[in-house]
């Protein structure tokens, strides 16, 4: 028994650094493709993995400028963050008042503070206990004051004024 295969084989493709060369199996017609892309010019691996590293060099070069940039963000609002973490109600409502010229309306501290208008009642009542506040009812409303931001006309006259 004698088989016999027959070549099958239509055209052979052939990269060079100048293009593509295609080939019938007889090799009666070769003809030549120009290259498409620039790194088709020159096919080098070696050049493909250096262009590869430079590449990937780059890209790590640019997240680590970006990450620092947003890095010196976070920082700065992490530690106000962690100040104000470690602070008591108190000390809350004491610097919030501070911060308003002394003086602040008992219904301005509950929307400045995520707390029911019960516990802050609560904390100012506990703060004027202590002599920290003064609370000075206009009203309906109720003005805390921090100790020496009281308005003159609410001073009884047993009470000089130190200023």
């Amino acid at each position: 028994m004698n088989i016999q295969f027959r070549p099958t084989i239509a055209s052979l493709v052939t990269g060079t650094a100048t293009g593509t060369v295609v080939a019938t199996a007889d090799g009666s017609r070769v003809f030549e493709l120009a290259p498409t892309s620039p790194l088709a010019i020159r096919n080098d691996p070696h050049l493909v993995a250096l262009a590869s590293i430079v590449a990937l060099v780059l890209l790590g070069g640019v997240l680590v400028i970006r990450n620092r940039l947003e890095g010196r963000d976070s920082l700065a609002t992490s530690q106000e963050t962690r100040i104000n973490e470690f602070k008591t109600d108190r000390e809350r409502v004491h610097e919030l008042v501070k911060e308003n010229g002394g003086r602040m309306k008992q219904s301005k501290i509950v929307d400045s503070v995520d707390w029911s208008k019960a516990k802050v009642s609560r904390l100012l009542a506990d703060l004027e206990d202590d002599g920290q506040i003064t609370k000075l009812r206009l009203g309906r409303e109720n003005l805390v004051c921090l100790p020496g931001n009281e308005p003159t006309a609410s001073k009884s006259p047993e009470h000089p004024n130190n200023e």
